[in-house]
């Protein structure tokens, strides 16, 4: 039997991308980041990076996603919220023609937090912004170039309009059967507040009054935070916190469009 050689196989590399969604001004949005340098630099794509030949994929992850945004992941150990952002592992991507450079796999993640600020750039991006998902999900899976007076329409580098497709197609179905909806809101919320995700998620207008009566009668899916706000206007408000359950039962059905 011959020894193993390393070298009569040919390279290849093992990088993370990360769709990043939360809700800004009642719209899903997603981070991307305009790429300074190639392969496709100028372009908008998802943050991400490669491997590190000492981390694994959950900590590449969460090393870019600091990067990127300045959050911290979750820690799904942990029985008490943290204040991390939700992580989780979306899909692995393996077209041997993704990436001009070389062979490169990506294990995107996709990550869920509250309205957050406005992003900075790091590592080889020059820019960074929140992109409403609707437009780079629309009939090109482009997105206007902020530096051109014509607006004009650049589709996402790599096969990140894929990546992002299944990331957001993932985060609509989860909310329907488990309490994930609340990673998008802050620690105390109103069901308002939390109705207003599952719209911009979902991308429909819901009935306030059955949705509230849904929520507030699944089984450990709210708890009383014991307070009111009116900082959505209008009368005061209960807060309320997310429950124990991580399956809803019954759970919460999208509406057919």
């Amino acid at each position: 039997m011959s020894p193993y050689d390393p070298s009569a196989f040919p390279p290849f590399a093992v990088t993370v991308d990360l769709v990043v969604l939360t809700v800004r001004r009642h719209a899903l949005c997603t981070l991307v980041v305009r790429r300074g340098e190639p392969p496709f630099q100028g372009r908008w794509a998802l943050p991400g990076g490669f491997v590190r030949g000492d981390e694994d994929l959950a900590a590449a992850a969460a090393r870019e996603l600091t990067e990127e945004t300045g959050l911290c992941a979750h820690d799904p150990a942990s029985s008490t919220p943290d204040g991390g952002a939700h992580l989780e592992q979306l899909a692995t991507y393996g077209d041997p023609k993704r990436d001009p450079r070389m062979r490169v796999v990506s294990v995107a993640h996709l990550v869920l937090a509250p309205d957050l600020p406005a992003p900075r750039a790091g590592g080889d991006a020059n820019s960074a912004r929140w992109a409403p998902v609707a437009d780079l999900l629309g009939q090109d899976g482009a997105l206007g170039r902020e530096d051109e007076p014509s607006g004009a329409a650049v589709a996402l580098a790599f096969d990140h309009a894929r990546i992002l497709a299944d990331g957001v197609e993932r985060a609509r179905s989860k909310i329907e059967y488990s309490s994930l909806a609340t990673a998008f809101c802050p620690p105390e919320f109103t069901v308002g507040e939390l109705r207003r995700v599952y719209e911009a998620v979902w991308g429909v207008a819901l009935d306030p009054r059955n949705f509230h009566r849904k929520v507030t009668g699944t089984p450990g899916f709210l708890v009383p935070a014991g307070g009111t706000t009116t900082r959505q206007g209008g009368r005061p408000a209960q807060l309320f916190r997310a429950g124990g359950a991580t399956l809803l039962n019954p759970p919460m059905l999208r509406p057919d469009v």
